[in-house]
């Protein structure tokens, strides 16, 4: 079990939500945690909240040069989380080039910056940290969410990625894989979100994560199980038959 105290971590998408819940559950466990995303006052606020050391760092994940700055201010860390996120509900045939563009560059995109920004340094130390935030939507497709999915296929598929290339070093590379929670970004959904969870119960099944060496972690269960075993192995008519939206 992966003892906190005295580490350094950097969340990124840490100013509400899932974010903001988790880096309460790393204070909480020693950590210092160094928290970043768009706005300082909310990021202000959550530090606040906190009962260890906090540093409020702004960072745009949408420009490179800002997440280099970021990571630079930041200084050698033990762990890198990242949790930003955009969302729209559409479907493909209410296409919103804006918002479609900007799910893949804030939710993927945005995750290559991140973890460009600390893997260097990492892998020349061969000591890190890094945490992705995928989705259940990542498995296959799911109607209404044709940019949210696949940007979150796209991070699914890079923490594989890097899981097989770091496995037998000192980097660890993990991604969690949550259904529903309850959000800003959710509130936008006006279907019904099956076992809808609360931010601190999508932070404790992520922070019980990143307690391990387990490079995955999908919840929650049962639902979980409808995508990582359905959604992979069922005909696609099946599939598409049982998903279809109304």
């Amino acid at each position: 079990m992966r003892d906190f105290r005295g580490t350094r971590y950097w969340l990124i998408g840490a100013s509400d939500g899932l974010g903001a819940a988790l880096a309460r559950k790393l204070s909480a466990a020693g950590a210092e945690v160094i928290l970043s995303a768009r706005s300082e006052d909310k990021l202000r606020e959550v530090a606040d909240t906190l009962p260890g050391r906090a540093q409020v760092l702004p960072c745009d994940v949408s420009d490179r040069a800002d997440v280099e700055r970021a990571a630079n201010e930041a200084g050698e860390i033990d762990g890198m989380v990242f949790l930003a996120g955009v969302y729209w509900p559409q479907p493909a045939q209410e296409w919103n080039a804006e918002q479609v563009e900007a799910m893949a560059d804030v939710n993927f995109t945005g995750a290559v910056r991140a973890v460009g920004a600390v893997i260097g340094p990492m892998v020349e130390r061969d000591r890190g940290h890094i945490v992705l935030t995928g989705s259940l939507s990542g498995f296959r497709g799911l109607p209404g969410a044709t940019g949210y999915g696949a940007s979150k296929a796209g991070v699914m598929w890079l923490a594989e990625g890097m899981h097989a290339d770091l496995r037998r070093t000192g980097v660890l590379v993990q991604v969690a894989n949550p259904g529903f929670i309850r959000t800003r970004l959710t509130d936008k959904n006006d279907f019904s979100m099956p076992q809808l969870m609360e931010p601190e119960e999508a932070a404790q099944h992520m922070f019980e994560l990143m307690l391990t060496d387990d490079f995955k972690r999908s919840f929650p269960t049962p639902f979980a199980w409808l995508f990582r075993v359905g959604g992979q192995f069922l005909p696609d008519w099946a599939w598409y038959g049982m998903m279809k939206k109304g």
